[in-house]
């Protein structure tokens, strides 16, 4: 499958494949974020009144995280043998698949299939992370992995708004259409995308290695940033339940439907675009990267506190343009989790990364849309109902806690990151 040959410049002289790279990631999250809006209205297609559209809906995206949670560790393992671009080009493949099949599903259980074959081939996050890994230099890994979450960020502005417009026609077209992005994305791969992985940086395939619990361990023996395995787990709980919640919730609390909700994603998606495509220099420069992940989180804490509150719809988006340090955290966390790996095993280590990351996608899906069906029977604007971005609020100032006291403890750490983001 890997025509391409073999690049074995040094990464710092390959600033194309940092593009390539991006535009893969882009045209990735367009098509994910193109369902975000249409997918609990899919869900609701095959219940009877909204208790039973938030219990399938939560079994639906139980089903996606579980098997993200065993495949990103297992495929990030495979980038380290055989090279990112075949795996990459494994995941593109499958997730048109997944996505042309979710369009045609008749039934709620083969939804729930469905999301497990697009669970286990999205975890190509973690291979377009060790990809970034591959072709920074240490001190270009926070900017990068900022630039990659730009990416995201700028997905998940275009594609959601997108989804909304082609779901309000018909809940089944943004499906298809993703499922195209997605076969367009693969062609891109196979005929432009490079090797970044030499193959003198290459790792013998290990099964042992290859498990969530193997990565959890590896992660936690790296340098002593063991402790950020948990601050982690607590922050991406905190974000997978907005990401679980978020459209349930402002229809429950504001009466969106899927064009309001699109909109309010375009949003989260721009202000991610514009931190960490354009503000993360500047922000790692000036805090250091792990006094930004600690400013980051306590952002995040108070911005879900504050969504939670909202009794008006147009104060969700107040709240998003003041989280301007909050799309930067996850971002130094990752650098700082990433410089302490070496070359060899960086898709295992972001393997694990996402892992831990999936876990969490795993277990959201059993805490918010439960505590929202616990609320499901308020009226409108009553400010219980936002009980998930209470408890995300809780997670998130705890993760900041946690960050505190590992700086405190490593100020190596903290000298090393701040000298080298000026640099």
């Amino acid at each position: 499958m890997d025509t391409a040959p073999t690049d074995v410049r040094p990464p710092a002289s390959r600033p194309a494949a940092m593009r390539f790279i991006m535009l893969t990631v882009l045209l990735d999250m367009v098509a994910i974020g193109l369902i975000i809006p249409v997918l609990p209205a899919l869900v609701g297609s095959f219940t009877s009144n909204q208790t039973e559209q938030a219990e399938a809906y939560r079994l639906v995206t139980l089903a996606f995280g579980a098997a993200n949670f065993v495949c990103s560790p297992l495929l990030g393992a495979l980038s380290d043998r055989f090279g990112r671009r075949p795996v990459l080009l494994i995941g593109m493949t499958g997730l048109a698949i997944s996505f042309f099949t979710t369009a045609l599903a008749t039934a709620l259980w083969m939804l729930i299939a469905v999301r497990v074959l697009s669970g286990a081939v999205q975890a190509n996050a973690a291979v377009a992370n060790a990809y970034a890994a591959d072709i920074s230099s240490p001190e270009d890994r926070a900017k990068n992995f900022g630039l990659l979450g730009a990416m995201f960020g700028l997905g998940f502005m275009l594609g959601p708004v997108l989804g909304g417009l082609l779901g309000a026609i018909d809940i089944h077209l943004p499906f298809y259409v993703a499922g195209c992005l997605a076969v367009l994305n693969g062609l891109y791969g196979y005929f432009v995308l490079p090797e970044s992985l030499t193959a003198d940086k290459r790792s013998a395939f290990n099964w042992s290695k290859a498990s969530p619990l193997s990565a959890f361990r590896a992660l936690n023996a790296l340098q002593g940033l063991g402790p950020l395995v948990a601050i982690l787990a607590l922050s991406g709980l905190a974000q997978f339940t907005l990401h679980t919640t978020w459209v349930l919730y402002t229809q429950m609390k504001f009466g969106w439907g899927p064009l309001e909700n699109g909109f309010s994603l375009f949003a989260v998606g721009l202000m991610s675009v514009i931190v960490q495509g354009g503000l993360m220099g500047r922000l790692t420069g000036y805090f250091g990267v792990p006094r930004l992940a600690v400013w980051g989180l306590v952002s995040s804490a108070c911005c879900f506190l504050a969504w939670g509150l909202a009794p008006e719809g147009w104060m969700m988006y107040a709240v998003i343009g003041f989280n301007v340090l909050g799309f930067a955290a996850q971002s130094s966390m990752q650098s700082l989790i990433s410089n302490a790996a070496d070359a060899s095993n960086q898709g295992q280590t972001m393997g694990a990364v996402a892992a831990v990351n999936s876990l969490m996608a795993a277990i959201a899906p059993l805490v918010g849309p439960s505590l929202l069906v616990w609320v499901g029977h308020l009226p409108k604007g009553d400010w219980r109902i936002g009980a998930p971005y209470y408890l995300c609020a809780a997670l998130q100032a705890t993760a900041a806690l946690l960050v505190w006291q590992h700086v405190r403890r490593q100020p190596r750490f903290s000298d090393t990151s701040a000298s080298a983001s000026t640099r």
